[in-house]
């Protein structure tokens, strides 16, 4: 198999993608390669990050070590703040521990920054040798299973959930609701599929965000768990009042996974979007 030209334009396939995510399991540590990407756009910097997800998915284990290769990479402003974002957020939800090496002048001085405004360790080294040389040093958490203790009960979800039947409209509100970590997102949404399954049917999703929280450690699942249940059980989805933050994350992950966001202001706004849905499906 020829090997990949890794300083041509962003380009790149889901299989060459995974050539740039490299496990080393043995030391329980992913390298992430960036070697000569040019990344111009905030589409661009989703893809990778949502391959990168579901390469973790697949590998059985949440908690990794992240080793990062900057060689010959540039990132430019247009992507650095979905960049930023993004690995940020996977870092909150699988890293026992991240560095960086071969990093430029330039790119340095972005990270550099950003740990000065979000207070992290960016951990920046020359070489591959000595990133990995301090990974292997750290403990691993994976003896030491995270189990998150759960936040809610059924009585917390049931009232949040509704249907109505002649509209085909499955009413999720999330209003005021914080999903702390992975655990909550999988306790509500097994709850959701639940109720679903006893419906044997697909619905129109209207799902309320006012004051909602999602944190960094619970994003990846969150997203996860809820492209899964869109793709099964979804007729289309519309969201209304996420707020700024939860707004440009949605944002993100519809940019590289090309799904609409479909978000409005009002639940009134939210329910006449679904009924063009409607009208657009009968035609």
């Amino acid at each position: 198999m020829p090997e990949i030209d890794k300083t041509r334009q962003f380009n790149l396939t889901p299989s060459e993608i995974d050539s740039r995510i490299i496990f080393h399991d043995e030391h329980e540590i992913i390298e992430v390669d960036f070697t000569g990407l040019h990344l111009r756009s905030q589409p661009e910097v989703n893809a990778f990050y949502d391959r990168v997800e579901d390469r973790i998915a697949a590998s059985g284990h949440d908690q990794w070590f992240l080793a990062v290769n900057y060689s010959n990479s540039r990132i430019d402003p247009d992507a650095w703040f979905a960049f930023a974002r993004r690995g940020k957020t996977l870092n909150m939800a699988h890293s026992m521990g991240t560095v960086r090496f071969d990093v430029s002048e330039e790119t340095r001085r972005q990270i550099e920054n950003a740990s000065g405004t979000e207070a992290f360790d960016p951990n920046l080294f020359a070489s591959r040798a000595e990133a990995f040389e301090r990974l292997i040093s750290l403990p691993s958490r994976r003896i030491h299973r995270v189990e998150y203790q759960p936040n809610y009960t059924t009585s917390d979800f049931a009232p949040r959930v509704s249907f109505l039947p002649q509209e085909q409209i499955m009413e999720v509100d999330f209003h005021g609701f914080t999903f702390h970590h992975s655990r909550d997102v999988n306790d509500f949404y097994d709850y959701i599929e639940k109720r679903i399954i006893e419906t044997d049917r697909k619905w129109y999703f209207l799902i309320n965000y006012n004051k909602c929280q999602i944190m960094p450690e619970a994003w990846v699942h969150y997203a996860r768990r809820g492209k899964a249940l869109n793709i099964a059980a979804s007729l289309g989805s519309v969201r209304y009042a996420t707020g700024s933050e939860t707004e440009e994350e949605i944002r993100q992950r519809a940019q590289s996974q090309e799904f609409r966001p479909n978000i409005r202001n009002t639940r009134a706004e939210a329910i006449a979007r679904i009924d063009e849905m409607k009208a657009e499906a009968l035609h």
